[in-house]
């Protein structure tokens, strides 16, 4: 009979209660279920509501049954519902009567809610650690490739040269606010629920501040309705994931048209390549686009919950059972996407001399080249418009703006001296952007020191 089954007189019906069950999904919380219920057996021995001796027999039972499921020997019932029977089932069997009076003063609902909140800073915890190695990786490529000059693109098109160090570095930044996201959905899940009961608090004299000493948590939910009902750290977790996701999605497109052969940027190892079944010279890009694709299931994640949580009423509702599958498929599918970028990136090879050659195609030069008339007097509107002429003559004749000799600029303006070749480089002009933020390779330094500051 179930735990609750005192007030019915029919059995349950088998497929309702498979329909019901969430142990398979509760397994992975298994070892936080055991550590909220021995800080709330030593605190209610603390309290006088139960006995020294029971206290003792429960924790050292909790403990045997955690070492049990971490060595992978604890035998699950099927009939159990969730892990809480689960486990307080197999403990009372092994030490009797004092393991039902573990469940004094609480309910299932301070219980799982508390489970949720130490799994999802465990989570948290986990995809922090995986994000600051791939911010560390991140700003290693940078340092190995300081001074590589790459074309820099607007709507895919070569805007102005860039640096390749300068380009991975976005990323960087990208991941230290996903950090900071993470972060924020850490503390936003570490509050302490437990002794809110089913809904309304119970009269034990529970010690609330005491649990919340023991479990970890910063401070104590003050509302017992909303500790069992709150969800939303849970959502603060699924957004942080789906943001960073999508970085790493960014990311993973152009890992995927660099190491195409017509851009030749980079060359992946074997290692996280694939071949074809039919393609003998195939080396497809294949765990950056698993990468790009999982994206799409993580935000499904967090659209799931969202929707769950849109029209319950106060407090608790069995709806909330399918808020733990998604956190834990976006988290896991974040921590293992991140994993597969680190090796990624610590594996692929820099192009150079192709990055080089291509950033000096597409009119790439055009801004510097308009930007020196202006220096010289000129109103840059007008600079534009001399600049861009000179490229639609280059578009007719088939060549760049290198091409041009000084005199056929000169037709163009007079203000063009010798001295405008150096505006064609790609390297110089890259190494112009001397601003705070900026592409030049000084400026890069500068921000790649502040990067591992804060690492």
């Amino acid at each position: 009979m179930a735990l609750w089954g005192g007030r019915f007189e029919g059995g349950v019906d088998a497929f309702t209660q498979e329909f019901g069950a969430s142990l398979e999904v509760d397994k992975n919380m298994a070892q936080q279920d055991i550590r909220g219920s021995i800080a709330h057996a030593t605190m209610l021995a603390e309290q006088g509501v139960i006995s020294q001796e029971d206290a003792h027999a429960i924790v050292a039972g909790l403990t045997q049954i955690a070492n049990e499921i971490e060595a992978g020997t604890f035998v699950w019932n099927v009939d159990d519902e969730d892990v809480h029977m689960a486990v307080e089932r197999t403990l009372t069997e092994r030490i009797g009567a004092a393991g039902g009076r573990l469940h004094t003063g609480r309910s299932r609902n301070d219980q799982v809610a508390t489970d949720i909140r130490l799994l999802a800073k465990d989570l948290c915890a986990e995809l922090i650690e995986g994000n600051h190695e791939l911010r560390r990786v991140l700003a290693d490529v940078a340092q190995n490739n300081l001074d590589v000059v790459m074309p820099g693109y607007t709507h895919l098109q070569h805007a102005q040269p860039v640096l390749f160090s300068h380009h991975m570095l976005a990323y960087f930044w990208m991941f230290s606010r996903d950090a900071t996201r993470l972060q924020a959905a850490y503390d936003a899940a570490d509050a302490n629920p437990l002794g809110a009961a089913a809904l309304a608090g119970t009269t034990y004299p529970l010690n609330r501040a005491r649990t919340t000493e023991l479990l970890g948590f910063s401070r104590t939910i003050p509302n017992s309705l909303d500790a069992v009902s709150d969800r939303d750290y849970l959502l603060d977790l699924e957004y942080a994931c789906a943001v960073s996701m999508m970085h790493l999605s960014r990311l993973c497109e152009e890992i995927v048209l660099w190491s195409s052969s017509e851009f030749g940027y980079i060359t992946l190892s074997d290692s996280y390549s694939t071949g074809s079944s039919i393609m003998p010279q195939k080396k497809n890009p294949d765990f950056a686009e698993l990468t790009r694709g999982k994206t799409g299931r993580v935000y499904g994640d967090l659209m799931a919950l969202l929707a769950t949580c849109k029209s319950l009423p106060m407090a608790y509702n069995k709806d909330l059972q399918e808020c733990k599958e998604g956190p834990i498929d976006a988290a896991r599918t974040l921590g293992d996407c991140m994993a597969i970028m680190v090796g990624m990136l610590q594996t692929l090879t820099v192009n150079e001399d192709r990055m080089l050659a291509e950033a000096g195609t597409g009119f790439s030069a055009a801004t510097d080249v308009a930007d020196y008339l202006a220096k010289r007097g000129m109103p840059f509107r007008e600079a534009h418009a001399v600049v861009g002429h000179l490229v639609l003559e280059c578009e007719k004749r088939g060549c760049g703006l290198e091409d041009l000799t000084l005199a056929e600029l000169r037709e163009a303006s007079e203000l063009f001296q010798e001295d405008v070749v150096g505006t064609l480089d790609p390297a110089g002009i890259a190494r112009a952007r001397t601003t705070y933020g900026g592409t030049g390779n000084e400026a890069v330094r500068a921000q790649l020191a502040e990067a591992l500051a804060t690492l």
